[in-house]
């Protein structure tokens, strides 16, 4: 049923604003996501297929929430069943190399936005699309955290053009692709994810691993495809980017800037949807920041929604964690609770416009 800000507390508020990765691939293993949900009241989880702070080389120790198609489909009808405003339930699937739901547990296999950027040919990036969709809807996911819309602007960067995530140099191009992705999900009643604004494609280092600069390598044209899928009214949700780049922002990468996130992304290129940060947990952010500063200056930048994959590293109180933080923020009056209800609003409305409320 329909859910009205005003009936909801400061605690579900902010608890709406928060985007968690946890362990677990059945029921009974998910004590700690379910307590999430039912106590700090999230209104977002993504899964991945692997543990990367479990310590393990071996793959098969590193199992974090995928099986197999039945397995992920009872996961999340689990989780759904324990929240009381629906869930949105995020996966990266990309596809090619950034790829969570594979072949090897038995779903269809998927081709990267470069592969599909050079043949060329619209209508296979549609089909191709489709049936990711497809593949998310039938297990229970509603939040496909793509497509890439950064372009392949640098030989030398490790985490778009080294996996193959961007679909051209050419922004007219990359934009056309990306329709065609976002169109074969809606189809499919599934979201997406335009990232990594305000563009990735030019850098030469990877945040995961630290604080990248793109002072010098950052383009203009980096914003077209984000301008022209927005206007077009395909975007509902655009992830951050945790690049710096002095010339937009002399003091803070680009998911903490309110002149990027606000001043660029809202007031200039006029997006009213949801704003979610890359993960908060890369070392971009992680390593510069901590959580006591990343989370007041995410969202005073403008971001609705904060992302904490708990992959990189593993922390089972971080919901409790961050929810605390912005309540102290708002308890001092850094934050408005004005601010907390405007996210928690259009967290909301795209929940409605998935239909999850129906």
């Amino acid at each position: 049923m329909p859910v009205s800000i005003s009936t909801l507390t400061l605690r579900e508020k902010i608890g709406q604003m928060l985007l968690i990765g946890f362990r677990g691939a059945r029921p009974a293993e998910c004590d700690l996501i379910v307590r999430d949900i039912r106590e700090h009241h999230i209104g977002a989880v993504i899964l991945f297929d692997q543990d990367m702070a479990g310590g393990s080389v071996d793959t098969a120790n590193r199992r974090r929430n995928i099986e197999s198609p039945a397995q992920v489909k009872e996961l999340l009808a689990h989780l759904q069943s324990q929240a009381r405003i629906p869930l949105l339930t995020a996966i990266d699937q990309e596809g090619g190399r950034v790829n969570r739901l594979k072949p090897a547990y038995g779903f269809p296999e998927s081709i990267s936005h470069e592969e599909l950027g050079k043949l060329g040919q619209l209508s296979e990036t549609f089909r191709h699309a489709e049936l990711t969709a497809q593949t998310l809807r039938s297990v229970g996911l509603n939040l496909n955290l793509a497509p890439v819309v950064d372009l392949d602007l640098g030989p030398d960067n490790p985490i778009i053009k080294g996996k193959g995530r961007a679909f051209s140099a050419d922004p007219a191009i990359a934009a056309q692709h990306a329709a065609e992705f976002i169109r074969a999900h809606r189809a499919q009643g599934v979201l997406t994810c335009l990232k990594h604004f305000p563009g990735h494609g030019s850098a030469k280092g990877d945040t995961h691993y630290g604080l990248v600069d793109v002072t010098q390598s950052w383009r203009e044209e980096e914003l077209m495809p984000f301008q022209e899928l927005i206007a077009a009214g395909l975007a509902d949700v655009v992830m951050t980017a945790h690049v710096f780049n002095k010339n937009l922002d002399s003091e803070n990468p680009a998911t903490l800037s309110r002149a990027v996130m606000t001043g660029i992304l809202r007031d200039r290129l006029g997006f009213q949807g949801v704003i979610s940060s890359d993960d908060m947990e890369m070392r971009a952010i992680a390593s510069h920041y901590g959580l006591e500063n990343s989370v007041p200056l995410a969202i005073e930048a403008g971001v609705d929604l904060l992302c904490f994959g708990n992959n990189l590293s593993y922390h089972p109180d971080i919901s409790g964690r961050v929810a605390d933080i912005i309540v102290r923020a708002v308890e001092s009056g850094r934050i408005s609770e004005s601010r907390i209800d405007a996210s928690c609003e259009r967290v909301l409305a795209l929940k409605r416009k998935s239909g999850l409320f129906c």
